[in-house]
């Protein structure tokens, strides 16, 4: 198997769930109101999701086999997706500190939140596009054999740990319930 094929998977879960995301923050902004019970499980989705499960993956094993097979960190492309990542957590935290406040009326929370979701929204498809169309097919070109066998395997033993396994069904069990509830564009 190729060193991207789940993390493109699971690109495209994530690509849905930033369309229900996109639907309910349209729903917040036509309204001007932001409702906890609306954004919770899309911050606790993408906390333990796209950062926890998917991100991590990312920056624990498959980047750096990309450095090992020559591509740098710094000043290369593994650096601007690790600097994204840090954008992106940073957008989420800023969302989910900000949620009891504007649940309440607070009007300063409730443009934090519609800034910070554009701009997540807007980061995250972005840096999805740029891995699916450039840096995963450099990892699948430079990562074969033991590299690859050996990452292949570091993936298994993450997706065997118990803890791991409880946060990717409860994560994709939110996202089933938001794709349900809103729709997704995504294909």
């Amino acid at each position: 198997m190729n060193p991207t094929r789940r993390l493109r998977e699971e690109h495209q879960l994530i690509l849905q769930v930033l369309d229900c995301f996109e639907t309910a923050l349209a729903e917040a902004v036509e309204s001007g109101e932001v409702h906890r019970s609306v954004f919770e499980p899309f911050v606790k989705f993408f906390q333990g999701f796209a950062d926890q499960c998917h991100h991590c993956r990312e920056e624990d094993h498959l980047f750096p086999c990309m450095e090992q097979a020559g591509i740098p960190r710094e000043g290369g492309p593994i650096g601007v997706m690790l600097h994204e990542h840090q954008q992106a957590r940073m957008h989420v935290r800023t969302i989910s500190e900000h949620l009891e406040a504007a649940d309440t009326g607070d009007s300063d929370a409730v443009q934090i939140i519609f800034d910070h979701g554009r701009s997540y929204l807007n980061l995250l498809r972005a840096h999805i596009d740029k891995e699916d169309h450039c840096l995963f097919g450099m990892a699948d070109q430079l990562i074969q054999g033991p590299q690859l066998t050996s990452l292949n395997q570091s993936y298994e033993e993450t997706e065997s740990e118990p803890e791991y396994c409880a946060k990717l069904k409860r994560c994709r069990a939110i996202a089933d319930t938001l794709i349900e509830q809103y729709g997704s564009v995504t294909n």
